[in-house]
C-alpha cells in the first residue's frame, strides 16, 4: 500500500507544476499498466458509480434492448443534480457479477468506453476526476505510483 493512498500530494504537485509532458506520461503509464491489467477481475468501476449517459448511448441501447427510448429511461436511469442520465444506485444493472461481464459490453456508454480516462488529453483538465478515479479503480492506482515517482 503506497504511504498515501488517495495519492492527494502527487495530485497537488501536478496542479502546482503543471507539467508539459503530462499527457505523455499518463498515456505511457496507462499503455504499461493496462497491458498486464484483467479489468474482469476487478469491476469496481460498475459496482459502484454510475457512467453519464448521452442521448445516443440511451437511443443505442434502448433500440438493443427493444425498448421505447422513454421506457429506457423510465426503467434504468434518472436525471442526477447536474441534469445527467445516470443510474439511480450501484451496481451497474448490466453487470453481471459472477465474472463482472457487460451485458451490453460492445455498445456500453461512451463514458464506460473511456473509463478510467487516463489516456486523453488535458489530463491536468479532469485531476479532480482523477483522483476520485484511483480510489475506484486499481488500473489508476498503479498508473498514479509510476506518475510519483516522476513528478516527486
Amino acid at each position: 500500500m503506497p504511504k498515501d493512498p488517495h495519492f492527494k500530494k502527487v495530485f497537488q504537485r501536478i496542479k502546482a507544476k503543471k507539467p508539459r509532458d503530462l499527457d505523455m506520461q499518463f498515456e505511457k503509464a496507462h499503455e504499461q499498466v493496462f497491458e498486464n491489467l484483467d479489468c474482469l477481475t476487478c469491476g469496481n468501476c460498475c459496482k459502484t458509480t454510475s457512467p453519464m449517459w448521452n442521448e445516443t448511448d440511451i437511443q443505442r441501447v434502448a433500440h438493443l434492448l427493444k425498448m421505447k427510448v422513454a421506457q429506457f429511461l423510465d426503467q434504468y436511469l434518472i436525471k442526477d443534480s447536474d441534469g445527467d442520465w445516470v443510474y439511480p444506485s450501484a451496481p451497474c444493472p448490466f453487470l453481471t457479477l459472477e465474472d463482472n461481464t457487460c451485458q451490453i459490453y460492445e455498445h456500453r456508454p461512451k463514458a464506460c468506453r473511456e473509463y478510467p480516462h487516463t489516456d486523453r488529453k488535458n489530463m491536468l483538465g479532469i485531476m479532480n476526476l482523477t483522483q476520485k478515479n484511483a480510489v475506484i479503480c486499481p488500473g489508476v492506482a498503479q498508473i498514479m505510483e509510476k506518475l510519483e515517482r516522476i513528478y516527486n
